[in-house]
């Protein structure tokens, strides 16, 4: 008999940097699954999910302006980017491993720094203070084993222009999951796609060791705002595959 196929949330749970690299060279795994998401949760959501962070990133629409996506992973999603850059005719940076960055062709335009962010000096200190639009897309959660999540933010605000921004978005916020399974419909959801027999096991109150939650988010728009920029925690729109249980922090520097 087979084996039992691994849950989801244990087979791309607790990722590290290391584990992305490794997994950018496996040639067993498609382009979603390489960036630690299953099929299911990428197929066909690219495009919506590239128009949400155009809302919420307006640089993205006007010309020439500078763009750093930090941790842009090897799926269809920062191909799209560069294909809006370079329509745009804006300086694109791609800051990820060796092995993700290999997946993307040279050319102009695009600028590949291999580094785990924000252990990249260098580059820190030469954008420093001129970047318009900053992606970091389904990354954070990964600084939980990796690095600082504060570190991580306090060097992408350093990077920010007058007027930039910065999109920290896909942030899988255990609080927020938990609130949803709570609910009717979240109790809806887990019995058509987890159990249909059974309920969630839902516990407030916890520390959820090695996850982002209320906490974690709010502090880090906290420490923003007390540092000068406007940061808010805004939703994703419902036409997002985890909409219902994940959220995005938009930072602004006035």
């Amino acid at each position: 008999m087979p084996p039992e196929p691994t849950p989801d949330h244990v087979r791309f749970g607790g990722l590290t940097f290391d584990d992305f690299r490794a997994m950018a060279t496996d040639d067993a795994l498609s382009p979603h699954e390489r960036v630690g998401f299953p099929d299911a949760y990428r197929d066909g959501a690219e495009a919506a999910i590239l128009a949400d962070i155009r809302a919420k990133l307006p640089a993205l629409d006007d010309r020439g302006r500078t763009v750093l996506d930090i941790g842009p992973g090897c799926a269809g999603l920062p191909r799209m980017l560069r294909d809006l850059c370079r329509a745009r005719e804006h300086r694109l940076v791609f800051v990820d491993s060796a092995e993700m960055l290999d997946h993307h062709a040279d050319g102009p335009g695009l600028r590949k720094v291999a580094a785990r962010f924000p252990d990249c000096a260098p580059l820190l200190q030469e954008l420093e203070g001129a970047v318009d639009a900053i992606v970091v897309y389904s990354v954070l959660q990964y600084a939980l084993t990796d690095a600082s999540p504060f570190d991580f933010v306090d060097a992408a605000l350093g990077l920010l222009a007058p007027g930039g921004r910065l999109l920290v978005a896909d942030l899988p916020n255990a609080s927020m999951r938990n609130r949803f399974l709570a609910s009717a419909a979240g109790r809806a959801h887990h019995r058509a796609h987890i159990d249909p027999h059974g309920e969630p096991v839902v516990t407030f109150n916890r520390l959820e060791r090695g996850e982002l939650d209320d906490a974690l988010v709010l502090g880090l728009a906290a420490r923003a705002r007390s540092a000068g920029f406007h940061a808010w925690i805004v939703p994703q729109p419902p036409e997002l595959p985890m909409a219902n249980r994940r959220e995005d922090l938009l930072i602004h520097r006035p």
